[in-house]
């Protein structure tokens, strides 16, 4: 019998990529407190909180495959998590209007053996030099909400972007081959 796999994850739309991985997985969030600790950097606070997420269930279920999750958007250093309210994230879309910007998903497995994966995949985003109309109807579509940089670029907000490096799914919150990679090579999946 295969040992177990929760993703310790909210998101529909990890669950949905890791559907894609696997249908043999249950979902058990992590509750964590999510801050940036002072100077930290994106790579280091997305690594961080996926470390974080994956042992705070680990704690309740060892004898499972854990997999923790996080994704992290920065213009320079700047962190920009998910916006309080519209204001913000307007504030957010200018400031990535025109530009170039990371996006950071920390992964971390922890397997019943003590072994763990950590893995951090960096994806560059540019946008398109967005007029008002184009941010205001955006905003309308509230998709913002509850997305980090105040975008999800699985849905409307694919069409402010000019174009990308890296894994399109890191975007979306889950770099699937990577992770597909560290759950075989753990033993996790066949």
């Amino acid at each position: 019998m295969q040992t177990p796999i929760i993703l310790a994850s909210a998101s529909p739309r990890r669950q949905e990529l890791l559907g894609f991985i696997t249908n043999d997985f249950i979902v058990i969030p992590a509750e964590i407190e999510e801050v940036p600790q002072k100077n930290e950097t994106a790579k280091g606070y997305a690594d961080r909180l996926a470390f974080e997420k994956a042992e705070a269930i680990f704690q309740r279920y060892p004898d499972h495959f854990i997999i923790g999750a996080d994704t992290v958007v920065c213009k320079g250093r700047r962190i920009l998590e998910k916006p309080r309210d519209r204001l913000e994230a307007e504030h957010f879309l200018r400031l990535l209007s025109g530009g170039r910007h990371r996006v950071y998903t920390g992964v971390c497995v922890l397997a019943p053996s003590g072994a763990q994966v950590r893995k951090v995949i960096m994806s560059s985003v540019r946008f398109f030099r967005l007029h008002d109309n184009e941010i205001n109807h955006y905003l309308d579509s509230n998709e913002w909400e509850g997305k980090a940089g105040g975008y999800a670029i699985q849905g409307r907000g694919a069409l402010l972007v000019k174009d990308i490096q890296g894994c399109h799914f890191n975007i979306v919150g889950l770099p699937i081959s990577v992770l597909a990679r560290c759950l075989r090579g753990l033993g996790a999946i066949h």
